[in-house]
């Protein structure tokens, strides 16, 4: 993988520098890393002007000095690159000023921000089932609901809700940072004489209790990169099978919280009184909650195709064979009328 870190305005003209990925020079030989040397030859004289090496920097600086006076990669290659990254960092100011200003540590993840993120977050939900009813929808919530059941692995864990680059690499489990979860936000949003329980998976003398209804969020573990591949595309953590114990017992909101598009099973779709792909909304569960319970209008819309089975894929609108479960742009709201292209 290539970036190109600086670019200006010209025809056909790259004022910047070209950097490597992480690692990626060892990928051009299998093993990967095996002939060094020539990975470094390839890439340097492909056009690759700064390389991140994270742990083989010592070989890397011996084997590039050993090509360039073996005259496999030319001074005149070396200068051209060195030239390229010396002009960004000039444009950039950064001989003047080498470091970042910490003053504005403070302002990082202030208020301000966090109520930007929870817009962000309510305007990207997209309702994909509003009741099994059309003309008695399930949604908004009541806030003043008597009992609220909340369920599911996903309700409340904030690493999960930020998934993958949200703390390190791949991201984790748990209070990783600052933020509310789905679950503090039902907490902080229902009525003072509302009583929340929460049960992540539901036990059989869980499920036996009174409710008004449950609110059961689903949808998968932080990922990166490849390590994200699923050829399965199903939603872990036995969450279909959680979404339906609910239902069969308790009228239910269900929020899927992932990256991608994932297999709804028709008898999951079909028992659930209404369902939301919340993608992943980060540390800001409040935003969830503002459109939940009506404050706020559903505004998402699918940005891509979901597909009704894994083999259908790759799909794309135009095709003859397109028959998704939800099409690109699908989007419901609570009030038909209002937005037509529904």
């Amino acid at each position: 993988m290539l970036y190109v870190a600086y670019v200006t305005s010209g025809e056909c003209s790259v004022q910047g520098f070209v950097i490597s990925d992480w690692e990626a020079l060892d990928r051009l030989t299998e093993p990967r890393g095996s002939n060094y040397r020539y990975c470094i030859s390839t890439a340097v004289n492909a056009g690759i002007d700064m390389v991140m090496v994270p742990l083989r920097y010592k070989q890397f600086m011996d084997d590039l000095t050993f090509l360039v006076e073996s005259g496999e990669v030319l001074m005149s290659r070396i200068d051209d690159a060195v030239e390229r990254i010396l002009r960004v960092k000039f444009v950039s100011g950064l001989f003047e000023y080498p470091f970042s200003d910490r003053s504005l540590l403070d302002i990082v993840g202030c208020k301000l921000h966090r109520e930007l993120a929870r817009e962000a977050v309510r305007k990207s939900l997209v309702l994909l089932k509003k009741g099994k009813n059309p003309e008695n929808p399930f949604l908004p919530l009541d806030r003043t609901a008597k009992r609220i059941l909340v369920a599911g692995s996903h309700a409340d864990n904030l690493g999960y809700q930020c998934g993958g680059w949200t703390s390190t690499w791949f991201g984790g489990s748990g209070r990783i940072t600052i933020g509310t979860t789905i679950l503090d936000a039902i907490r902080e949003s229902a009525g003072d004489k509302t009583e929340v329980i929460y049960d992540e998976c539901p036990s059989t003398n869980t499920l036996a209790g009174q409710y008004s209804f449950a609110i059961v969020v689903v949808g998968e573990p932080p990922y990166a990169e490849t390590l994200g591949d699923n050829k399965e595309l199903v939603i872990p953590f036995n969450g279909s099978d959680i979404i339906s114990s609910v239902t069969e017992k308790i009228p239910t909101l269900a929020i899927l919280i992932s990256g991608r598009p994932l297999v709804l099973e028709p008898q999951v779709l079909e028992k659930v009184d209404a369902f939301i792909a919340a993608w992943l909304p980060g540390t800001e569960g409040r935003g969830v909650t503002d459109v939940v319970f009506g404050d706020f209008e559903f505004e998402g819309r699918l940005p891509m195709t979901w597909f009704r089975s894994k083999d259908q894929l790759p799909m794309n609108p135009g095709q003859n064979s397109y028959d998704p479960l939800f099409p690109l742009g699908f989007g419901l709201t609570y009030n038909k009328e209002k937005k037509p292209q529904e």
